[in-house]
């Protein structure tokens, strides 16, 4: 919302030298969001010329120009510039004559852009200075001519001051309008919360218009056959007339300048009106070509299939849901949100039908959002407009067009009004106190909620408070305590952090998640966060490890149609993100994300359950269907490296990452949880063949799969427009955490020399590496402290279909120095149980 400080200063006093930001800081003490600040950007000498002469002159290129005698100063009198009152300046427009007033720019000027003003030759003469367009002067987009005083209905002596009188010497505050403050979204509101932030005198325009009753009854007929949220479309609908309109006076100066700084495009006088109330009252108005309606109005809600061509010349497809405006032809606007083509305001309109109606917010928002049609008016609906101001503001339209437009007042009109009673709120005696942390006196408490125009009522116990019509979210007790603390001032709340009661702090859950992350990132790895929306290919190409289709949840209204499912995998969005980093340049990336992924079970059906009201705390068998209706939802970790994991450096070559370095992402993990991650061959159908390991812990039911670790195959990784080798693991956090011990359980350094020893085992190729070197692990018992495997040979001296796989082992003795033949023996052991599982030899 951006309030132009010359009209905010009509209803609240403003201090001599207040500046916008002084009016910033105001508004945020009370609880309000600062934005922008906005001006127009030019400085002066800008001043009312008078054309003396105009003399054609044709160019080779077939443009013709006019060199022009203007006057900027009277009589003999030095010009603004200080230069000669008459200045010869050359001129492209031809939609002026001599005598006409116009706003020229002199030498030392500067114009939005900037664009500075100084004395050049052209076309063979020197131009000192500029006759300047609306466009030129940040007023409006026109730029077809020049600007006419005339054409704005202004007449001033030459040399006036041109930035003041076309009122550009203003300047405007930008808020944010958060949903809960629609009253904020207009003039009215934001000068009746700048006097509770500084105590100044408020003046409501609303109370300066008395609205007529219409002798002559329009009809207008409320037809809502399908109510949202139990209420119907138009609680408020006013109509007025005003017949003999002017269509060719142009909007004033001083108003086109108020819209401008507004953020709104002048359009034409009737229309400018219309938004130029809204703006001060926060009501939309809409104004229709009278003459063009086919009887009287009705407001129903679309029909299926029905269409509508809006103002924006787009013909819509309605929903029943839709609110419409009709009169006998069908459609003419969408209630709330646009108006139609067939009785818009144009260039020919002499009588004027006004409509000032109070619209459901949650109807029109839904309207704005489905034809993706935000308007100023739809923006205001939604958040909730005064159900009181309708006629108010209806009149006050009237009232501009009989002064600016030389209209006349009809006594043509309606008023229908089914406002509900607001219900009063009980506020207990003490209880803001006891809310905020801070006293307050009932006199604080009484002056507070009267200034912000509730009624009070002593009641026994407290306070009976019904709350103006404007605030709509005063709703309870606690809204109250609210607005006493903004009003009373935040700065009164003491800052206190409060100390944690023994024995909170984060769960188990939560440690084990900042452990994986501070490990992976110390590991040199980069956390990114990434959407949760992806394709449908990317969930049956990750989602499982076999099976070309997997279950998936599809969101009801995606903010990318091409990505409309929850993930099944963290891994697509990670490779989207490596994508995207290495189209800027970043080649060598090690990156992870930790995160829900949604896995619905095959045949469910999810959503089922009726959410209760949000006031409303469902029972304990409803809570069990509403969560009976949300898919898994396990916690994973993924991470994907590409490019070099090493770079190159002098004396040593780069390192590609690959495999190894996504297994030794795995073991971080599993450092970080304390849960061993077992290691084995496996396969997935977007992994390499041969370069896919599938991981497990061990659980009371066995070993669990866990997730998969290895390489993309290569056509995949080119799928993403990456390298052909790109190393990525995925690992099922939940079921990791399930196994993970309170407390990490430190292994104790054994201080006995260790005894090492290689064994070298011949088995057939198909079976794992890993999978004997658990075997050996398990035959050696406890004196073996560390294996690892160091050789897989297959070749000469090598039977066909077999192969060598050679082990690293080292054993040591808690409590002496083993002997030779003691760790023999171990290692033996182990040998045999290799042998028993696999039929593993000792090479010879």
């Amino acid at each position: 919302m951006r309030v132009p400080l010359s009209w905010l200063g009509e209803f609240v006093d403003l201090e001599p030298g207040t500046t916008p930001e002084d009016v910033h800081a105001a508004l945020v003490s009370v609880g309000l969001e600062e934005e922008e600040i906005h001006r127009f950007d030019l400085t002066g000498p800008i001043v009312v010329g008078e054309v003396l002469s105009i003399e054609p002159e044709a160019q080779t290129n077939g443009k013709t120009i006019n060199w022009c005698q203007v006057r900027v100063a009277p009589g003999d009198e030095v010009a603004a510039d200080g230069g000669p009152a008459v200045h010869g300046i050359v001129c492209g427009a031809h939609n002026f004559a001599v005598g006409d007033k116009v706003v020229v720019t002199l030498p030392g000027a500067v114009l939005p852009g900037p664009f500075p003003i100084a004395p050049r030759k052209t076309y063979g003469h020197v131009s000192d200075g500029m006759i300047a367009s609306a466009r030129e002067l940040g007023l409006g987009d026109e730029h077809d001519g020049i600007l006419r005083l005339a054409a704005l209905g202004l007449d001033a002596p030459v040399g006036t001051d041109a930035i003041a009188l076309l009122g550009l010497d203003d300047s405007a505050v930008e808020i944010n309008v958060t949903p809960d403050r629609g009253y904020a979204f207009s003039i009215r509101g934001v000068a009746r919360e700048y006097a509770h932030a500084t105590g100044a005198t408020f003046r409501d325009p609303a109370l300066a218009v008395t609205p007529a009753p219409s002798s002559v009854e329009f009809v207008v007929t409320i037809d809502d056959q399908a109510p949202i949220r139990s209420r119907i479309g138009a609680s408020v609908f006013v109509t007025r007339a005003v017949r003999g309109v002017d269509p060719t006076r142009p909007s004033p100066a001083w108003l086109i300048a108020r819209l401008k700084l507004a953020g709104i495009r002048s359009i034409s006088l009737i229309v400018d009106v219309t938004n130029y109330v809204m703006i001060e009252l926060g009501q939309p108005i809409h104004a229709y070509d009278l003459d063009a309606l086919a009887g009287g109005l009705t407001v129903r809600r679309a029909a299926t299939g029905e269409k509508l061509t809006t103002l924006d010349d787009v013909t819509r497809t309605l929903s029943p849901e839709d609110l419409l405006i009709t009169d006998g032809s069908g459609p003419i606007g969408l209630a709330g949100v646009m108006g139609g083509q067939t009785t818009e305001i144009g260039a020919a309109t002499t009588n004027v039908l006004v409509e000032a109606a109070n619209f459901d917010p949650v109807s029109i928002a839904r309207t704005a959002r489905r034809h993706k049609l935000p308007s100023e008016a739809s923006r205001r609906f939604e958040r909730g407009v005064d159900p009181a101001v309708a006629a108010v503001a209806a009149a006050r339209v009237v009232q501009l067009l009989v002064e600016l437009a030389g209209g006349v007042a009809d006594d043509l009109g309606s008023l229908h009004d089914a406002t509900p009673a607001t219900e009063p709120i009980f506020l207990p005696t003490g209880f803001i106190s006891g809310l905020i942390g801070l006293e307050y006196t009932g006199e604080e408490v009484r002056t507070s909620l009267a200034e912000i125009g509730a009624s009070l009522q002593e009641t026994e116990g407290g306070l009976s408070v019904t709350a103006p019509s404007w605030r709509p979210d005063l709703t309870d007790k606690w809204t109250l305590a609210e607005e006493v603390a903004r009003i009373v001032g935040y700065d009164r709340i003491p800052s206190v952090l409060p100390v944690a009661p023994p024995g909170r702090g984060l769960t188990r859950s939560q440690v084990l998640r900042r452990q994986v992350a501070q490990t992976l990132a110390a590991a040199g790895h980069t956390e990114v966060l990434a959407y949760p929306f992806v394709a449908e290919k990317a969930n049956n190409l990750f989602g499982a490890p076999a099976g070309p289709v997997v279950p998936q949840m599809r969101v009801a209204n995606p903010l990318d149609g091409e990505a409309p499912f929850l993930r099944t995998s963290i891994l697509p969005g990670l490779l989207q993100i490596a994508h995207r980093n290495r189209s800027r340049g970043l080649t060598d990336l090690a990156i992870f994300e930790q995160g829900q992924v949604f896995r619905p079970l095959a045949g469910a059906v999810y959503g089922s359950a009726v959410v209760p009201p949000g006031a409303v705390r469902p029972s304990a068998h409803l809570e069990a269907e509403l969560n009976a209706g949300i898919p898994p939802q396990p916690f994973s970790v993924g991470v994907v490296l590409t490019g070099n994991a090493v770079r190159q450096q002098p004396g040593r070559p780069a390192v590609a990452a690959g495999w190894q370095d996504a297994l030794a992402a795995v073991q971080q993990v599993a450092l970080a949880t304390g849960v061993a991650i077992q290691v084995r061959q496996g396969s997935h159908q977007a992994m390499h063949p041969g370069r896919t390991a599938e991981l497990f812990v061990t659980t009371d039911a066995g070993a669990a799969s866990v997730g998969f670790a290895g390489e993309l195959l290569p056509a995949i990784a080119r799928g993403f427009d990456l390298p052909a080798v790109v190393a990525v693991a995925e690992i099922d956090l939940s079921v990791v955490f399930a196994r993970a011990g309170a407390e990490l359980q430190a292994t104790p350094i054994r201080t006995m020399p260790a005894a090492t020893q290689d064994l070298s085992l011949v088995v057939d190729v198909v079976v794992p590496a890993g999978e004997v070197l658990e075997a050996v692990i398990a035959g050696s018992g406890s004196l073996l402290d560390h294996a690892e495997l160091v050789d897989d040979y297959r070749g000469a001296g090598i039977p066909s279909g077999r192969k060598s796989l050679t082990f690293a082992l080292r054993f040591r003795a808690a409590d002496r120095t083993l002997t030779a033949a003691e760790a023999s023996d171990a290692k033996l052991a182990g040998v045999a149980v290799a042998a028993a599982r696999f039929g593993a030899t000792l090479r010879e």
